[in-house]
């Protein structure tokens, strides 16, 4: 993607994009990402916005402290546990972990949880 300035300062793409064009074809860069925001980032936070408190009120916070959501991809919640010793007691409840999350979160579509140690 190309940007250029034009004579008031104001930056936006060269490089096409139909909507939000400026003269010469250039497009805003502000729109671009409110389009971005818009079209892709925000129905992801609806889907996924309430499995981060779901989790926060699901997992005991002397574990909690250990761990951390990285990724959430086709119904998998990838897990980063700081050490081995937590990552094992996750483990050993993670069929209800994976029941308290689909129940308090339908529409996240969760099916399994992975745990990583990192």
């Amino acid at each position: 993607m190309r940007y250029a300035m034009d004579g008031a300062g104001q930056s936006g793409r060269t490089d096409g994009g139909a909507r939000g064009r400026k003269a010469g074809g250039a497009v805003r860069l502000g729109e671009v990402v409110q389009r971005v925001m818009a079209e892709q980032i925000a129905p992801m936070q609806s889907r996924f916005g309430g499995l981060a408190a779901a989790w926060g009120e699901t997992v005991p916070d002397e574990v909690g402290r250990h761990c951390e959501i990285v990724e959430v991809a086709g119904g998998q919640v990838k897990v980063r546990v700081d050490c081995p010793a937590f990552m094992y007691e996750m483990q050993l409840c993670r069929t209800e972990l994976v029941e308290e999350l689909q129940r308090r979160c339908p529409e996240a579509r969760i099916k399994r949880i992975k745990f990583v140690v990192g």
